[in-house]
């Protein structure tokens, strides 16, 4: 520890991303990056406003893209907040309507950016177990919260939670903020978008690029009532009035704009999953349910972290959680093509 550091950095701890191989990997399933290219007309957009422009700030409301993504999900653009992906947004959402004196409430096993935000806004929080098949309660959350939040499907386990679920705890908790995290909610499982307009309390933020294919952007939205975005928007512009660059808003709204390769690319994905599945399953795999781009998975008598280490011998990248013990002998496998997933089936048996 520094002398010239603040206090709180020796008391946090960091969220870990998943590992970026600088050598040659033969397939990378470890950070459920899409493994199509972003749709041509993303690409073709960007590249025509490559361009003098860019000396200018960007629209610091990002209006157009704002419009563009209220027409697809039939919100109002008051409804809507964009910024540099889900996690700056997520960021945003712990300072604006997370911090209160009761503690905000996640499950145990989940997004681990959630306790590395508490720990650096200083909120206080409570973890909900998951039952022993790995799943979120709804009903267990029903207690004194100063906010909850949750992704759907969840990550690692990727399993999701129904629409009705949702809208059952919305209906019993309206004193708080209720967030609803669906970084993966396009591979399988049902949005909760459409209970925006039903409930002054709902949050829910998306990325793209997962389905979107534009991790590389950094670009993600939330839905919520009008008086939550203006609690956004007060933070945004008290810390970074200008967040979503150009070639940003163009891609995001191309991105959305392309219909037919969104939904192309979004069932191959799921195809490819549940090819992977019916395999495991022949290996002697347990697998989760799944409504994300990856599955959650372990072998009824290997050990996951030899399996996890053979595979990377051969060159082949996925997933592996240590902590916490309830989940130590699991493998999360990102989705990618039929081919990649017919591939990895191949090493795996070579390894057990």
């Amino acid at each position: 520890m520094s002398k010239y550091w603040s206090d709180i950095v020796s008391r946090l701890t960091p969220y870990t991303p998943g590992e970026q191989p600088k050598d040659k990997i033969l397939l990378k399933l470890n950070t459920n990056e899409n493994p199509y290219s972003p749709s041509s007309k993303v690409l073709d957009a960007i590249k025509s406003n490559v361009e003098e422009s860019l000396r200018l700030y960007p629209d610091p409301q990002s209006e157009a893209l704002k419009e563009t993504i209220s027409n697809y999900y039939d919100l109002s653009k008051s409804n809507i907040f964009v910024g540099n992906g889900s996690d700056e947004i997520l960021a945003f959402i712990f300072q604006a309507l997370l911090k209160k004196d009761a503690p905000v409430l996640f499950p145990d096993i989940t997004y681990s950016f959630y306790p590395a935000y508490c720990s650096l806004y200083d909120i206080k929080y409570k973890k909900i177990k998951l039952d022993k098949e790995l799943n979120i309660n709804l009903e267990d959350y029903l207690i004194n919260n100063g906010g909850i939040i949750f992704p759907n499907p969840n990550a690692p386990t990727g399993i999701p939670k129904s629409l009705v679920d949702i809208d059952n705890l919305l209906k019993l908790n309206q004193e708080s903020v209720v967030v609803v995290d669906e970084a993966y909610v396009d591979f399988g499982t049902e949005s909760a978008v459409k209970l925006v307009s039903h409930y002054k309390n709902l949050v829910i933020t998306q990325s793209f690029s997962k389905s979107r294919s534009l991790a590389g952007i950094r670009l993600g939205c939330a839905f919520a009532n009008e008086d939550l975005i203006e609690a956004l928007n007060c933070i945004k512009n008290s810390f970074n009035s200008y967040p979503v660059d150009r070639l940003a808003q163009v891609a995001g709204i191309e991105a959305i704009k392309d219909e037919n390769y969104f939904s192309l690319t979004r069932v191959k994905i799921i195809e490819a999953r549940i090819f992977l599945e019916k395999e495991l399953l022949l290996m002697d795999f347990e697998v989760l349910p799944s409504g994300a781009n990856f599955v959650f998975t372990k072998h009824k008598s290997k050990d996951a972290m030899i399996i996890f280490k053979k595979l990377r011998e051969l060159g082949v990248l996925v997933r592996h959680f240590s902590e916490p013990e309830r989940i130590s002998q699991y493998l999360r496998i990102t989705i990618g093509t039929m081919e990649d997933m017919q591939k990895l089936i191949s090493i795996l048996k070579k390894v057990l």
